[in-house]
């Protein structure tokens, strides 16, 4: 399937001059999610990490992409949310925006130390979140095998931002 003929250009949204790459047109399609699924599995599979026990999604679209991948690997799901979303004990990262800061938390019994995982989110841009989120799992005591992003923003270098593992990326713009 060649998702990127299916991903809606917006231009000047959320501000002008940028292009929000809308990922809706995508999920809508009948075969869409089972092909990002089968797409993110055989990447993966290629990289010969091994078995993964989790996968971890961002809130909110790394929920939609991860949940169904957890399924087709046979591994648990874990969310990884924005703050007072999760109702038992916490661990939390906070990270810079552009103006300001956001934090990112994960329950802290959602993954047991020394499970592998992976991180599933919808887009890479400057790679802050996904980062924020790698330090989550830091804080799990489990191990981090690779990312996986729906969309790179090449020409933002986020994976510069991330650690040292491998990053799948189905499109790249």
């Amino acid at each position: 399937m060649d998702f990127k003929s299916i991903i809606r250009d917006i231009p000047d949204f959320p501000q002008q001059g940028i292009i929000f790459r809308d990922i809706t047109p995508l999920l809508a399609h009948p075969q869409g999610l089972t092909e990002i699924s089968k797409g993110f599995q055989a990447k993966f599979a290629d990289l010969n990490i091994g078995a993964i026990d989790a996968v971890i999604g961002i809130e909110s679209r790394g929920f939609i992409l991860g949940a169904p991948l957890a399924m087709l690997l046979g591994c648990s799901f874990v969310p990884v949310r924005k703050p007072k979303k999760l109702p038992s004990a916490v661990f939390r990262v906070e990270y810079a925006l552009e103006y300001g800061t956001d934090a990112l938390e994960i329950h802290q019994d959602a993954i047991a130390a020394g499970k592998r995982v992976i991180i599933i989110d919808d887009v890479i841009a400057t790679g802050g979140t996904a980062a924020a989120t790698a330090k989550l799992v830091e804080q799990t005591g489990a191990e981090l095998v690779g990312y996986g992003f729906l969309i790179e923003l090449d020409f933002l270098n986020g994976r510069k931002a991330l650690p040292d593992v491998p990053i799948v990326s189905l499109v790249n713009y």
